[in-house]
């Protein structure tokens, strides 16, 4: 009888968390594993502590020390800042709006390598590095923008710089927090089209959104995420259904899907 294949590795581990931002407490007892190889998205409503959950990866966040509660990252609990840069990259729209109007396009990808907002005078790239940036920039369509400043460039165009800062060091898991909020159609379709080919390409996908249209057809595992709670995790097809998403965002919703992506209308 041939054995039954491992499932590969988890890179994030929860166990029992408690943690709070401020005053609020936006875990009391969540539990969860991701695993490498497994694109995954965190679908829930404003507020329900999906950028929080971002946050505990990387390492902005911290959990409460109690007994029984843990935090592991690539099986680890004590987590080095530049290993782990350089095995997952992030986008969010807080990376977004830490740039100032004057920062040149390329010094926006290039602070990936030092874990910047933007280069310091301290900071010089080496040649090597400068040609992944312009190996990135090229792929990503953005060789024409190497020297705009960043106040002049739309919002699908800094989205996908900030993608090219997430891969300079070729990342397995791609933290996306939110990545097509504020883009126009096209821009939009543009940087999906991109993940995709991320997410056939092996690195590891983690989407958190609130968007069901932002889904990938190759995300295959759904979890969704209210008041800090895990109310679902399960194959996609089963919980991106009229009954699941309408109890998720307390709304009758009608789940409509076509070519591998899904839209949703307002039921009845």
């Amino acid at each position: 009888m041939m054995a039954a294949m491992a499932q590969p590795a988890p890179y994030l581990e929860l166990q029992a968390v408690e943690a709070w931002l401020g005053p609020r407490r936006v875990f009391e007892d969540l539990s969860l594993r991701l695993h490498s190889g497994e694109h995954t998205v965190v679908l829930g409503p404003n507020g329900s502590g999906k950028s929080s959950l971002v946050k505990l990866l990387s390492r902005e966040l911290y959990p409460v020390v109690k007994p029984g509660s843990s935090l592991r990252i690539f099986g680890s609990e004590t987590v080095n800042l530049w290993e782990l840069r350089g095995r997952i990259g992030l986008v969010s729209q807080d990376l977004q709006a830490g740039y100032v109007g004057r920062v040149p396009a390329v010094d926006v990808v290039l602070s990936g390598f030092f874990g910047s907002v933007g280069i310091g005078r301290s900071q010089v790239a080496t040649a090597v590095q400068r040609g992944r940036v312009a190996e990135l920039m090229e792929q990503l369509g953005l060789a024409d923008l190497v020297e705009r400043p960043y106040a002049q460039l739309s919002d699908g165009q800094r989205r996908r710089l900030l993608l090219a800062r997430a891969l300079v060091h070729g990342p397995q898991v791609l933290v996306l927090d939110e990545p097509t909020n504020g883009l126009d159609l096209r821009a939009k379709h543009q940087l999906l089209a991109i993940l995709r080919d991320l997410a056939r390409a092996g690195t590891t996908l983690l989407l958190v959104t609130h968007q069901i249209e932002a889904i990938l057809p190759e995300i295959r595992r759904c979890v969704l995420l209210h008041e800090g709670r895990v109310v679902g995790d399960g194959p996609t097809d089963a919980l991106l259904q009229d009954a699941p998403l309408s109890a998720l965002f307390a709304t009758p919703l009608r789940v409509c899907e076509a070519n591998g992506y899904r839209q949703v209308l307002p039921a009845g």
